[in-house]
């Protein structure tokens, strides 16, 4: 009983993580390798923690933290937004995501003076039609770009308010203290839409009763019309529109039957939680962590250690289950180059959030310093088409 006690204890006064590691100033972060980090930073609601580690040859994952002034106006409100963008096909999507989506969500935010879940919807939208309009205008020279997409996860911190909207595969796990035995659970707070669930195939066969092969299992995993394995995401305007799933699109992509309707939608599914002094952290990550992490193992990870560095240690952890499965040492994986790598793992990456219950619970009136970070990797071109996937790859997120 008195451990326990002292482990709650723990979990509501735990050290800063300055004790531990010096707080880098810059937003940037830091590069090992493939490995992009940021240990440790400070936004209104508490402090953060960001890691990505690249697999594919063009870094697909994008993410991003931005904290302060939620809207176009000084006015307010102010939180934290944070966007994890796990692309798929290219890397064209989570981009167009991580340059516009914040944006919308401001501009929304203004206009009806509040942050709320149609303002959330509302900000998915106008990204989901600003690269559908992307697509047409680049269908001529690039078609291959109708097939590239992107799931897309975003926490918002507004006024003691949490706000999860997830399309795709991503997920977010709140670390919640449990008083009475100090324990910290696990508590996921997003909805996945990948059809290895089975009440997402269960959705889309309601939703097209006249297609028996709307979910079909190829090569033991389930894929929607047999080649992508989510259900919702930005883009894939070649399984929404039917003038894009036409020649020149490669014949991979093409459906033998014409396309009637969208079989996959751009509309998240979002939960709204009322944050209580006893959460800790959120965590939020594409599912190259989940590949290898349970959602309790991940918790502990951040809990058992100092908050400076969490989300890199969570990748590594990630990364040392990986090499455990192949039957090789960690350090050798690291020696493995990009577009290589994928074949040992996914992109990955990590954003944690710590929440300060005392910055939590003041009014989202309450300015606090404007900051923004975005997630890091191998720097390349932008808006470099690539390399065109084999469905099975177009089709893992």
């Amino acid at each position: 009983m008195l451990s326990g006690l002292m482990n709650f204890l723990r979990a509501c006064f735990r050290p800063r993580s300055d004790q531990y590691s010096h707080t880098s100033l810059d937003t940037g972060g830091r590069q090992d390798g493939l490995l992009w980090y940021k240990d440790t930073g400070q936004h209104v609601n508490g402090e953060f923690s960001m890691a990505v580690v690249q697999a594919n040859n063009l870094l697909e994952d994008q993410s991003q933290l931005e904290s302060g002034c939620l809207s176009l106006n000084e006015l307010g409100p102010y939180g934290t937004f944070v966007g994890v963008y796990d692309g798929h096909g290219g890397p064209e999507t989570s981009r167009f995501i991580n340059e516009h989506l914040f944006q919308h969500l401001k501009r929304f935010t203004s206009e009806q003076q509040t942050m709320s879940v149609d303002v959330i919807r509302k900000a998915y939208q106008a990204t989901e039609e600003g690269f559908l309009s992307l697509v047409t205008k680049q269908w001529p020279m690039k078609p291959q770009i109708a097939a590239v997409g992107s799931c897309c996860l975003v926490g918002v911190i507004c006024g003691g308010t949490l706000y999860v909207a997830n399309l795709g595969d991503s997920r977010a796990v709140l670390g919640r203290a449990v008083k009475a035995t100090g324990e910290v659970l696990a508590i996921q707070l997003s909805a996945e839409h990948n059809v290895c669930i089975e009440s997402v195939r269960q959705e889309l066969q309601s939703l097209h009763p006249d297609d028996s092969q709307i979910v079909v299992l190829k090569h033991n995993v389930w894929r929607v019309k047999g080649l992508i394995q989510v259900s919702r995401s930005i883009g894939d305007v070649y399984l929404k529109k039917a003038e894009f799933n036409r020649e020149p699109l490669y014949s991979k992509f093409r459906l033998r039957e014409p396309l009637k309707r969208p079989i996959l939608s751009a509309d998240p599914s979002i939960s709204v939680h009322q944050l209580q002094p006893h959460d800790q952290f959120v965590i939020l990550a594409s599912d190259g962590l989940w590949e290898h992490l349970s959602n309790q193992e991940a918790v502990d990870i951040v809990q058992n250690h100092p908050q400076s560095g969490s989300a890199r240690r969570l990748v590594k952890t990630a990364l040392k289950e990986a090499a455990n499965k192949r039957e090789m040492r960690y350090s050798d994986l690291k020696k493995i180059d990009r577009g290589v790598r994928r074949h040992f793992h996914d992109d990955i990456t990590v954003i944690v959030v710590f929440l300060d219950s005392n910055l939590v619970s003041r009014a989202s009136s309450v300015k606090g310093p404007n900051l923004s970070v975005k997630g890091g990797g191998v720097n390349l071109r932008p808006n470099i088409l690539a390399p065109c996937a084999t469905p099975t790859e177009a089709g893992s997120t």
